[in-house]
């Protein structure tokens, strides 16, 4: 039996992978500019046409920029701009699958709670408790509540100490904003709940026990995940773009 032959690149593919290399052996660094068009192309063996499409690619995933006539840069390399085709897919999920959303919510922020319970500083630890005693005057205004509750767990993400976490978790804080504001709509008690969690998992938070805040994180996200799953056909607004 023969060996399958691996299907050829094509030159798009060899440029991104060319660059990558530059990048991962430090010969380009976040900011660097770009060897001009002519010098790239002839050292990734390619054509410059086969060059500029890959460009093109690079800048879309937020890789590179090109500047008008300025040449093209490497970015800040940011996780959060790196990891933003995460958020397309979490748009393209179907209302009938947040469910699925919530739940890697869950396991990652009760990762997040845990990092961060050892390393928020009080002045963060301060900033929970005013977002926690602004969210308690916004009972009549379900939005703001949503808000302020987005802003805690954004907050408990940045302070895990771990940029790519808290930049997906970012991401799917705020593609799950419809279904957090459905079950706050419909669940009678469901804010006030989400409320006491929030201070429940403030207190673990201020004892700096990284295994009680997991475990409060974990059961305070459980919640809407199941709601999700077994009201997603009652949704009024599942079929909107």
């Amino acid at each position: 039996m023969t060996d399958a032959v691996p299907p050829a690149r094509s030159q798009t593919d060899v440029v991104i992978q060319g660059i990558k290399d530059l990048l991962t052996s430090g010969r380009l660094q976040p900011g660097s500019r770009l060897p001009i068009e002519k010098d790239l192309a002839a050292q990734l063996g390619v054509s410059r046409g086969s060059l500029r499409e890959g460009v093109r690619a690079l800048a879309t995933l937020g890789v590179l920029e090109t500047r008008q006539g300025d040449g093209t840069y490497v970015t800040a390399l940011d996780p959060r701009t790196l990891l933003s085709p995460l958020s397309f897919l979490a748009d393209l999920q179907q209302p009938a699958h947040a469910s699925d959303l919530l739940a890697v919510r869950r396991v990652l922020e009760s990762e997040s709670a845990a990092r961060a319970a050892v390393r928020l500083t009080e002045e963060e630890l301060d900033e929970l408790d005013r977002v926690l005693i602004a969210a308690e005057g916004s009972e009549d205004d379900v939005e703001a509540f949503i808000r302020a509750d987005t802003e805690f767990h954004r907050i408990i993400a940045r302070a895990s100490g771990n940029p790519p976490l808290a930049a997906i978790i970012d991401t799917l804080v705020g593609r799950t904003f419809r279904a957090r504001l459905w079950r706050a709509i419909s669940d009678r008690g469901a804010v006030a709940a989400t409320q006491a969690e929030h201070q429940a998992i403030l207190i673990e938070l201020r004892r700096r026990d990284p295994e009680r805040a997991r475990i409060r994180m974990s059961v305070h996200l459980l919640g809407v995940e199941e709601f999700s799953a077994t009201h997603a056909d009652d949704d009024p607004y599942r079929d909107a773009q």
